[in-house]
């Protein structure tokens, strides 16, 4: 670890416990939405991302740098480093005439905190739920997890109740109902993912329709009432049963799995270098090639794209 880095996150932390489960995968549809409606970042997708072109795989890849920068142990503060290097080049100008850019302190201050939420939302609802304390613990460790890109302090709340106000702000005040959100949410006909080739094309059409519809439920059920007026979807009490039903089934299901492989990849090697079972230098665990861009974007500064035998 370079002199002077930031302290990485350990397997002392909650976040290692709750942010790299795959459960994280049902808070992906949240997330991007989450994400997308601040206006800055919105406006760099819908100008700048291929996201809506090959959309299973730009997941899966991100998932790599993103979980690298919490489990990469003495390692994350270059993979911090580098996935910041991939917002250096969208910027432009929005629809109604206004300038972004992916680095300016807020905008990545946003994406960032949706992050730190999903570990909350993973927990509450998928995990058996947490209580007040384990969210403030959250709290700061989402604190030590900004420090690692080395972007200013500014932007951060300096307590876990300042958070909540800020959140309720952004939720209530300043996300927008734009078109990469709704992109983001329209999931008819989505290609089938790359992890299933065995699956016939003509059984993926019903069983995806099918799934697209819980998957957009289900995120429904994560947002604030704020954000559901401002996109106009309806909840009720009996959704909300449902929700709670169906969160806890998820996570009597998961009981059942191996722990290591309730893992990601990057996040499972994480683990086992914690344990000892793989050399503290070990290299990083890195996207399958099924995940990486399209030839013609390979080498971009914008897209994680490991050189794969």
């Amino acid at each position: 670890m370079p002199e002077n880095a930031p302290e990485p996150l350990g397997p002392d932390s909650l976040t290692w416990k709750y942010f790299g489960d795959w459960r994280g995968l049902l808070i992906a549809l949240w997330a991007g939405s989450m994400q997308n409606m601040h206006p800055g970042l919105g406006a760099g997708v819908e100008q700048h991302s291929r996201f809506f072109q090959e959309r299973w795989q730009r997941l899966f890849r991100s998932l790599y740098p993103i979980g690298g920068v919490v489990y990469d142990g003495p390692l994350a503060h270059r993979t911090a480093r580098q996935v910041r290097g991939y917002h250096d080049r969208i910027k432009g100008v929005d629809a109604k005439g206004r300038r972004y850019h992916a680095l300016d302190p807020d905008t990545f201050y946003w994406a960032h905190s949706t992050f730190f939420v999903s570990t909350i939302l993973i927990a509450d609802h998928f995990m058996g739920g947490i209580g007040e304390e384990e969210k403030r613990r959250l709290f700061d460790e989402h604190v030590q997890w900004w420090r690692m890109y080395g972007m200013t302090m500014r932007p951060v709340p300096e307590s876990w109740e300042d958070f909540q106000r800020y959140w309720k702000h952004m939720c209530a005040d300043v996300l927008e109902d734009n078109k990469a959100t709704r992109d983001v949410l329209n999931l008819h006909g989505i290609a089938k993912p790359p992890f299933l080739p065995w699956l016939p094309g003509p059984l993926w059409k019903p069983a995806g329709a099918v799934i697209a519809r819980s998957f957009v439920w289900l995120t429904v059920g994560l947002y604030d009432p704020e954000v559901r007026e401002l996109l106009g979807f309806r909840w009720t009490a009996r959704d909300a049963r449902r929700h709670h039903r169906v969160g806890r089934l998820i996570n009597a299901v998961f009981t059942l799995v191996p722990r290591d492989r309730r893992y990601h990849p990057r996040a499972r090697a994480g683990w086992r270098r914690a344990r000892g079972q793989l050399p503290p230098d070990a290299p990083s665990a890195e996207t399958p090639r099924r995940n990486l861009p399209p030839l013609a974007e390979r080498g971009k500064p914008e897209h994680y794209s490991p050189d794969m035998p």
